[in-house]
C-alpha cells in the first residue's frame, strides 16, 4: 500500500499544528518547516478543515490550529477519510475497472483484509501520541515550543 502524497502532507499539516498547539500557525511557515508546496497544503488544509479536523481564521492574524484536541484525532481516521477515494487496485474501482478476474479472483478479498489491517494498525494511534514526548519532532517542528497535549499534561499530574 502506498500512502497518497495528499495524506502525507497532511499528517505534517497536523503535526505542525500539534506541536505548536496555544497559537494559530500559518500556512507559509507549515511550507518552510515540513518542505511542502504552499499551493499542496493550502488544498490539504481546506481538506482537513472541512473534516472538522482544523479551525482556520482568515485574515491578516488569520492561520489555522487543530479543530479538536490531538488526543482526539485518530491518525486510522485520518488516513481513512483521505485515502478512501484512491481504489486500492483497479478492481476496486467502481468506473474504470476492465479486469476480466474480478468476479473469480480473491486476491480482492487479500487485500480488502490487508487494508483492514493497515488501518486497524493506525487506529490506537493519536495525533497526541506521534507528537508529545517526541523531542526530535519537536526541534523541527517548533523549536522554541514544548506540546502541551495530553500526554504531556499525564506527566506532569504524575509528578
Amino acid at each position: 500500500m502506498r500512502v497518497t502524497k495528499r495524506t502525507n502532507i497532511a499528517i505534517r499539516v497536523l503535526m505542525h499544528c500539534a506541536a505548536n498547539s496555544g497559537r494559530l500557525v500559518t500556512k507559509a511557515e507549515i511550507a518552510r518547516r515540513c518542505n511542502a508546496s504552499e499551493n499542496h497544503l493550502a488544498q490539504v488544509i481546506n481538506q482537513l478543515a472541512q473534516l472538522g479536523y482544523l479551525h482556520t481564521q482568515r485574515g491578516r492574524h488569520g492561520g489555522l490550529e487543530l479543530g479538536r484536541p490531538a488526543d482526539q484525532i485518530r491518525i486510522g481516521d485520518v488516513f481513512r477519510a483521505l485515502e478512501a477515494p484512491v481504489p486500492l487496485a483497479e478492481c476496486f474501482a467502481d468506473v474504470d475497472n476492465t479486469c476480466p478476474l474480478t468476479n473469480a479472483c480473491r486476491l480482492k478479498i487479500a487485500l480488502t483484509d490487508a487494508a483492514s489491517a493497515f488501518y486497524a494498525t493506525l487506529d490506537p494511534i493519536s495525533l497526541d501520541t506521534l507528537v508529545c514526548d517526541n523531542a526530535p519532532l519537536m526541534d523541527i517542528l517548533a523549536p522554541a515550543g514544548q506540546c502541551t497535549g495530553a500526554l504531556r499534561q499525564q506527566n506532569l499530574a504524575a509528578q
